[in-house]
This record gives C-alpha cells, sequence and structure tokens, in this order.
C-alpha cells in the first residue's frame, strides 16, 4: 500500500483489508506512535466534517506526524484555483492529501495530478475510510467478518456503495433494502459480485426492509438526505418513510446484532429517537475506530509499518 492513493475500496484486495484491520487492532491497543515523525498531512475539504477531520488530525498526532487544515473559503477548489494546480502545489509541500469533495471525478483529477498519495475523505460515490472503520468494528464486536450478514436500510449511497464493497472483499453477506430509484449504482454492484464470486459472499438487493434484516447479524442505515441534496430533503423523507430502522425493525435481526450509523443521524427520520441508545447500537464505538483505522492507513501509505501485528492476520 506504500505511496498508493485511496480512492476506492476498490483500490485495496481482501490482503489490504486484513491488513488494515489488524493493524487497526495493535494501534487501538497501543496508542501514540512515532512512524510518521516529519510527514505532513492536508485536509483538503469542500464539505464541513466532525468526525472526519478530527479523527484524521488525531491519528496524524497520534503517529508523531502533522495536519494542514485547508477549508473551502481558503482553497476554492476548482473555482479560485484548478484542481490540477492545487494538486501540484500541495505535492510540493505535503506527504499526503485527504480530500473530501462534493464530486468523484475532483478526487480522481487530484490524484492524476499529485504527486504524493491521496486519500478519499468523502466523495459523492463512495467513503472507503467509513466502510474500513465500519469492518474493524465488525470484526471488534464479533471476532469475525467472513460469513456475516449485513443489513443496509436505506438510500443507496456513497456509504453503501464503498460497505458493499468491502463486504464483498471480507466474504460477508450484503443485503441491501432501497426504494426504487434509490439503489446501488449497477457498476459498483456488478463489481461487488465479481468479488463475491472469489470470497464466497452473497449479496441481495430489495425493497423489503423486513427481508433485509431477517436474521442479519449487523443492521446498518444511514442518512436518507445527504449534504448536497438539501433540496430533495421533504420529498425523500415521503419515499423513505418506511425505511426507518426503529426497534420492530430491528427485532428482526439475530438475537446478537448490532446496529452501526456512521453519523451524523437524524433521529426520528432514518432511525426512531432513542434507538442510536439501545443496548444494540455501537455506533460510538464505529466512530471512534475512524481514527484508529485511519492511523492504520496512514503509517501503510506513508512508509509501512514496523509493529509486532497479532490477532486478525
Amino acid at each position: 500500500m506504500k505511496g498508493k492513493d485511496l480512492l476506492s475500496i476498490s483500490d485495496l484486495s481482501s490482503e489490504d483489508i486484513r491488513l488494515l484491520i489488524s493493524d487497526a487492532v495493535d494501534m487501538k491497543a497501543g496508542g501514540w506512535l512515532s512512524v510518521l515523525s516529519g510527514k505532513t498531512l492536508a485536509l483538503l475539504f469542500d464539505k464541513p466534517s466532525l468526525r472526519t477531520r478530527v479523527s484524521f488530525e488525531v491519528a496524524m498526532r497520534q503517529l508523531g506526524g502533522h495536519t494542514i487544515y485547508l477549508s473551502p473559503a481558503e482553497v476554492g477548489l476548482g473555482k479560485r484555483e484548478s484542481v490540477p494546480d492545487v494538486a501540484q502545489v500541495l505535492s510540493r509541500y505535503v506527504d499526503a492529501i485527504a480530500a473530501r469533495t462534493f464530486s468523484h471525478q475532483t478526487l480522481e483529477i487530484l490524484a492524476s495530478y499529485s504527486s504524493v498519495p491521496v486519500i478519499n475523505a468523502l466523495s459523492d460515490l463512495e467513503h472507503p475510510c467509513q466502510a474500513l472503520a465500519d469492518l474493524f468494528t465488525i470484526y471488534e464486536k464479533k471476532g469475525e467478518l467472513d460469513g456475516l450478514t449485513l443489513a443496509f436500510v436505506g438510500d443507496g449511497n456513497n456509504v453503501a456503495h464503498s460497505l458493499l464493497l468491502a463486504a464483498s472483499l471480507a466474504g460477508m453477506n450484503f443485503r441491501i433494502a432501497s426504494p426504487s430509484g434509490y439503489r446501488v449504482q449497477d457498476r459498483i454492484l456488478h463489481l461487488a459480485q465479481e468479488y463475491a464470486v472469489d470470497s464466497g459472499a452473497e449479496i441481495f438487493c430489495t425493497e423489503e426492509p423486513r427481508l433485509a434484516v431477517s436474521e442479519a447479524d449487523v443492521v446498518y442505515t444511514d442518512v436518507w438526505t445527504s449534504m448536497g441534496q438539501e433540496a430533495e430533503a421533504e420529498q425523500r423523507r415521503q419515499i423513505f418513510a418506511n425505511y426507518q430502522v426503529n426497534s420492530e425493525l430491528l427485532s428482526l435481526a439475530r438475537e446478537d446484532a448490532i446496529l452501526l450509523h456512521p453519523l451524523p443521524a437524524h433521529h426520528g427520520e432514518e432511525v426512531a429517537e432513542g434507538i442510536l441508545d439501545s443496548p444494540k447500537s455501537v455506533v460510538f464505538d464505529q466512530a471512534e475506530n475512524r481514527m484508529h483505522v485511519q492511523k492504520a492507513l496512514l503509517a501503510e501509505i506513508l512508509g509501512g509499518l514496523e509493529i509486532p501485528l497479532a490477532g486478525y492476520r
């Protein structure tokens, strides 16, 4: 992984995912390291963030490195300055770029002109760092990934795309319930189906949440309206009204099932009031794990690790 971009989960192999989870397990247990002393990460953000910004900044600090946060007003990516120019300038200053953009195409252009690794910190197509944290959290709670069933209820959005690809690579069965017109993209689905042939994962798409959740090991949901879709909010609330994760729906999953949500949550919409504080919810462990898995990712991309690895591999 050293020196490589991470724009999509498809940039990783199943072995890469296992390596990152193994590293994250050790890093969460071991605390601070100095493996990235002298390294600098640029956080190039078009969208606001809580978890992504803080988790990357703290992760880099705990590895001995530094971050520079660049807001939309400071850069004007693609507006005040062209994306190729920004990529080439930052490449002269920093060792890696984590970019959070509206358009996935912007990330691709950024990576094509950058001479340092570019990490997708969220785009309209994928959210690979979130998916890695999700798999780490599931492994942490369940002790395995292979053969588990994950049910995603809601919009086939960027989070669903990355999670579908990651689960298929890891050998997890993936079920998704979405309204007609809001399914995952066919291109992503077909790629995941190719991965599933090798891993043995099963993929099931439906419009019926109860079918997806029945006997699932993990239940996952996300907001119905993502950033940039605010004009569609009322329409989406009506379309997704039957896709709320509540205690009744959650009761159809396995007795020891866990509930995941990438946050921020719209309480009373995609999740019933109070459900994120229920015993099945592990969403705040999941949020914490963004930092640990990103430590693993940064350490691997920016030079590799020389710490003893145990557990997952």
